[in-house]
């Protein structure tokens, strides 16, 4: 199998990048994690990736006098690990227009809501400010707006009566573990597919099981 070349960028823990980890130990997996890359130096993730055997890089934005700076080197150790897909999983950063133009199609990023909704931060306790009975994460192509894109999919999460930002934030959480690889293979397969600036899923896709998106809802719609 042809297997993509991805590039995660992190700039914490990683959790999501270490679901993307799991993936793609499985042989038919469509894509390979070539290296993952972090903002941060001290970013748990690196050395969670590390031990996996997976190349690791810290590109400290810190260092840097300006945004563009930061990004040719960024750019330039994806170049170099021969990437050919970024993920994005809790990278907090915010990307020029010319690096995204650069990578357009070709970087995903997960967010915690159901996109549109609840673009940016705090995205828990607005849903429960806002009184929604369904939240979830949503798996996008990256754009120059923060949080916009093409929608590759969804996983929708109950909110339930007694909820608080934790507690809503673990189940979103284990949505995302979920849903992330899963978009991905689709991606990589080419069974997603961006047309006039949306995600179309080829038919036969559709017709497969393991094709299904995942879906978490809690408590089951007889006990609410």
């Amino acid at each position: 199998m042809n297997k993509k070349r991805i590039g995660v960028l992190i700039s914490g823990r990683g959790s999501n990048m270490s679901s993307l980890i799991e993936a793609c130990k499985s042989p038919d997996f469509p894509a390979e994690i070539s290296v993952v890359i972090s903002n941060r130096p001290k970013a748990a993730g690196l050395e969670i990736a590390a031990s996996k055997g997976i190349k690791t890089l810290a590109i400290n934005h810190r260092n840097y006098d300006t945004r563009a700076a930061f990004e040719t080197d960024l750019h330039q150790a994806l170049m170099d690990a021969q990437v050919e897909l970024i993920c994005n999983a809790g990278f907090l950063r915010l990307l020029t227009a010319e690096f995204v133009d650069k990578w357009h199609d070709r970087q995903l990023n997960i967010h915690p809501s159901l996109l549109p909704s609840f673009k940016g931060l705090h995205t828990h306790q607005r849903a429960l400010d806002a009184g929604v009975k369904i939240t979830g994460c949503t798996v996008h192509l990256v754009r120059t707006d923060m949080d916009a894109g093409p929608i590759i999919a969804q996983a929708a999460v109950a909110v339930e009566h007694d909820d608080n930002e934790q507690t809503l934030a673990a189940r979103v959480l284990a949505a995302e573990h979920q849903l992330y690889p899963h978009a991905l293979k689709m991606f990589a397969l080419g069974e997603a597919f961006v047309k006039n600036e949306m995600i179309e899923i080829r038919a036969k896709a559709q017709q497969t099981p393991s094709s299904k998106l995942p879906a978490i809802f809690s408590p089951p719609l007889d006990k609410v």
